[in-house]
Order: C-alpha cells, then sequence, then structure tokens
C-alpha cells in the first residue's frame, strides 16, 4: 500500500479534516496530536499527516512534499498552485466579501483604495469591473483600514459577518463562497493512482451522504 502525505492546515480545519477522515474510517481519531505535533503518523492507514499554515498547504503539495492537501478555496484562488482540486469537503464555509462603513458616501470611486489579505483576488475582481483602485496589502485585522483612512473598503473572507458589523462594517458584495477543498500533487495523481482514488472516493461518498 503506498504511503500518502496529506498537508492540513493548522486550527479549526485540521480539526474538521481529522473529524472527517475518522468518521469515514480512513484515520484513527488523532485530534489529541495536534495541538502538540507538526507531523502525525497513522501507521495502520500508511498515512502521514503535516500541520502547516494555511497558506502553505498548496505549496507543499504542488512541490510533492504532500500529496494531497486540504485547503480553503479562497487560498487557493489567491495562490493560484499548479495542483488539482478534486473534491469540495464542504465545511470551513465562508465567502470573500467587498466591505466598508456602513455611512458611506459612494460605492464608485475612481481611485478607491482596497485593503486585503488577498491583492490577487481583490485585483482580478475590480479588473473585470473595470474600476481604476489601489491594492494595499495587509497581514492583520484588515477592518481597521477603512476605520483609520487607510482605504475606503476592505476585500476580506468573512464566516458570519460578525467581526464587521463590531468596527461598524457591512458588506456590500459577495465576490465568490469559499468552503474546504481537497487538492492532489499532479505526479501522485499518476504514480499514486489506485490509493489517491481511494481516499478521492472514500471521502466523496462521505460528504455527499
Amino acid at each position: 500500500m503506498d504511503n500518502i502525505t496529506i498537508a492540513l492546515p493548522k486550527g479549526r480545519m485540521a480539526e474538521k479534516s481529522f473529524e472527517l477522515f475518522t468518521s469515514c474510517g480512513l484515520s484513527q481519531n488523532l485530534l489529541n496530536d495536534i495541538s502538540r505535533k507538526l507531523v502525525i503518523y497513522d501507521m495502520g492507514s500508511h498515512l502521514k499527516f503535516i500541520l502547516v499554515k494555511p497558506t502553505d498547504v498548496p505549496t507543499y503539495v504542488e512541490h510533492g512534499a504532500a500529496d494531497i492537501g486540504v485547503c480553503g478555496k479562497d487560498v487557493l484562488l489567491e495562490l493560484n498552485r499548479d495542483c488539482y482540486e478534486v473534491l469540495d469537503l464542504k465545511f470551513g464555509k465562508c465567502k470573500m466579501v467587498v466591505a466598508g462603513p456602513k455611512a458611506r458616501k459612494d460605492n464608485f470611486l475612481s481611485n478607491k483604495r482596497v485593503a486585503t489579505k488577498f491583492p490577487a483576488i481583490a485585483e482580478e475582481f475590480y479588473r473585470k469591473k473595470g474600476e481604476n483602485v489601489e491594492i494595499i496589502k495587509l497581514n492583520g485585522s484588515v477592518e481597521l483600514a477603512p476605520i483609520v483612512g487607510l482605504s475606503e473598503v476592505i476585500v476580506d473572507i468573512v464566516e458570519t459577518g460578525t467581526t464587521l458589523r463590531e468596527n461598524g462594517l457591512t458588506i456590500y458584495e459577495e465576490i465568490f463562497s469559499s468552503s474546504a477543498r481537497l487538492i492532489v500533487n499532479k505526479a501522485s495523481m499518476k504514480t499514486k493512482s489506485d490509493r489517491v482514488k481511494e481516499i478521492i472516493y472514500i471521502l466523496k461518498n462521505a460528504v455527499d451522504n
């Protein structure tokens, strides 16, 4: 049986992934190992799990350090890595939105400044709209940007919208819906085809039923 390495994003998505893998019999219950290990072995299932920063999952998969990965659709669209997206795992649901102050004066500004952790997604969205904007890349809390005048609007991923509301912001537009996706290394799909397809099949049955 082929040994398979699976890259998981640290945090809640890793927990949800392990719950799914355990529920459909792919692995043992390894939830207790998440907080203290970066590499978790499931010898019985010939699986090795590596826990990485969410934005690093597609990089590990693209370069073959992992055969399979779990990451959000938002991360896939932002990074555009060279790997197969094979399955919507239907958890980690959220949406990419344009948001700004509730008391907005004008939705269309020719020199609009947009603060975001997702510059590629924001740039593509406004390019398609034909709006000329300045993209400001931030790594921390983007909600602060319109409050202090750094930007007019933000492009960000939201789950419930609570943080936006607490900061006096509201959603102007929804760009797309996001959820956890299963991705596969292109070489692994060929060299470990039977095992990879078996895992995809088991997970597909689990999320569809």
